[in-house]
């Protein structure tokens, strides 16, 4: 009999997380929405676009963090929106001044507005300075293995390959590559950018990635927290899958029922 592979936390710069969906927080309604969506999916991590959220540096406006509490949920401050080594280090330096001394961060660095592809070059400087900086990056990245092995020897604490463009719901577009990520990785990986519906979700954990990051699929649904309540379900179900083992692909049909020692 074979050796049961059971479920083990999701551990991420040594903190352990029963949830494996993270959630972005941009794009609803209002703050309301924000809120129910984001207790909906069950995530535990939780990102912000530092250049495009109050978290408490303009008085005068809402505050996210008055429905995204750090008391309830781990907050990832990430770099969207910036299109240099600079401005990427700066923002993430920013959070950490706004947040207390807070040092996971999530680092992209894009390439052009158009695509919303990382330059990976740009990414690779500014994950070197951020970890000698003692930051906890988690990085996002393109589906070239080779790149997400380098990113992850330089020090990264999770690799966040796209699945397809970020906002595009197109789902995972070179499965093959994510699975070549995952076999070589020792950091997790978590996809990020392109899922679309819960079946890509499932797709992605059925890979074996070890988490799922969103937002747009989620928050431009016709009804955001109940697509909360199904991408949470889709991550449970494609993770149970991965340990249980799918059976292997066939050509040709194989009888359900056993056909040996029958009398007619």
């Amino acid at each position: 009999m074979s050796e049961m592979r059971t479920e083990t936390p999701l551990n991420i710069a040594g903190v352990e997380y029963n949830s494996r969906l993270l959630v972005g927080t941009g794009k609803y309604k209002d703050m309301q929405e924000t809120d129910e969506a984001t207790q909906a999916s069950g995530a535990q991590i939780v990102t912000i676009a530092i250049r495009r959220s109050n978290i408490g540096q303009n008085k005068d406006e809402p505050n996210l963090l008055d429905v995204i509490s750090p008391e309830k949920y781990t907050l990832l401050p990430n770099t969207a929106g910036c299109y240099n080594v600079a401005d990427a280090v700066r923002t993430c330096k920013l959070a950490r001044e706004l947040l207390d001394g807070h040092d996971l961060v999530k680092l992209e660095v894009l390439g052009d507005e158009k695509t919303l592809f990382p330059d990976i070059t740009a990414t690779l400087e500014a994950a070197e300075i951020l970890v000698k900086d003692n930051f906890k990056v988690m990085v996002y990245t393109n589906d070239d293995p080779i790149i997400a092995k380098r990113l992850e020897e330089i020090g990264c604490v999770a690799v966040m390959p796209l699945a397809a463009p970020i906002g595009s719901g197109l789902g995972i577009r070179n499965p093959l590559n994510i699975l070549t990520i995952v076999e070589n990785a020792s950091v997790p990986i978590i996809v990020d950018a392109g899922v679309g519906t819960a079946s890509d979700a499932a797709v992605a954990m059925e890979l074996g990635c070890d988490g799922v990051l969103m937002n747009t699929a989620i928050a431009a649904a016709k009804q955001p927290v109940l697509m909360a309540s199904a991408m949470k379900k889709a991550i449970e179900a494609g993770r149970e899958a991965y340990l249980a083992g799918r059976m292997p692909r066939k050509r040709y049909a194989s009888a359900s029922s056993p056909v040996d020692g029958l009398f007619f």
